[in-house]
Parts: C-alpha cells; structure tokens; sequence
C-alpha cells in the first residue's frame, strides 16, 4: 500500500508469517536470524545508534552498513535505508507483532519518497523488492525453503 504524508509517500507492506513471534522478531534482531532470508552473512550492534552490516557475499567484501535509528525489544527496529535510484535515505521501519491464531504479522514501512518520476520509480522498486523478500521471510519460517536458492542475490 502507498500512503502520502505531509512529508511525502510511504510504502506500507505486511505480512503474516505462521511462526512464533519471537523467532519472527529474531529475523530482524540477530545475525542468525537475518541470514536465514534476507542477507548471506550479518553483523550487528543491537542498539539505537548501533548498525547492521548486511553482507552480500559470504566473505563479507560486497556490503551495505544501515544505522539502526531506533529499537525496541517489544517488537520494532528502524533502520537507515538508501533508497533506490535517489540519492536520499529514508527510513525502514519493522514491527512485529503477535496475531494469537496467526502466528505473527510484519509491519513494514520505508519512505518517504518524494514525487518526482525518479522517487515514484524508486518507490515501485522498492516495493516490488521488499513484497519479494517478506514473501522470501514466509516461506523460510513457515516451510525452511530459501528462495534466495532459487533467485540468488
């Protein structure tokens, strides 16, 4: 979903994952947790002003650093996150949260982007990029299958 701000639009996604809460929130938290959908190898400081190194390459040689601008251990981080074809960096918000028949639900919300063509196609990027991992994220919990096997990084 795309929401528009005073500050700009934003993209809203969410996704519910049959798997317990808490090992859902660790996919965002831990190195482990990362590494089992999103990157190939993690490194992180866990704490607001801390960072995550997401590694795409086991040997750590081709990175992104994100700054972790905010953390909550009841089930919200954001990071720092550059966003597609912009110069800008924006913000990336993960909430977790419990759904008791469910499992649980991830919140994601990255933005703002700004309204011209370059920030609009940046934020269709974006979108299609993050549906695909949330789904990546699914499936790895709910059925251990990584897509990433099937459509590398």
């Amino acid at each position: 979903m795309i929401r528009e701000e005073s500050d700009g639009y934003w993209l809203e996604l969410e996704e519910t994952i049959a798997s317990h809460y808490e090992e859902v929130f660790a996919c965002f938290t831990t190195e482990t947790g990362l590494t089992r959908w999103y990157p190939v190898a993690a490194q992180i400081d866990l704490r607001v002003d801390g960072s995550i190194v997401l590694c795409w390459d086991e040997k750590c040689t081709r990175t992104l650093t994100v700054k972790i601008l905010d953390y909550d251990a009841g089930g919200t981080m954001v990071w720092s996150w550059p966003i597609d074809r912009t110069e800008s960096e924006g913000r990336l918000t993960w909430t977790v949260v419990p759904a008791v028949e469910d499992g649980a639900k991830v919140q994601l919300r990255l933005g703002p982007f700004g309204s011209d063509r370059e920030s609009l196609l940046a934020l269709a990027a974006e979108a299609a990029s993050w549906r695909w991992q949330l789904c990546n994220l699914r499936t790895a919990l709910e059925v251990k299958h990584d897509m990433r096997r099937v459509r590398p990084l």
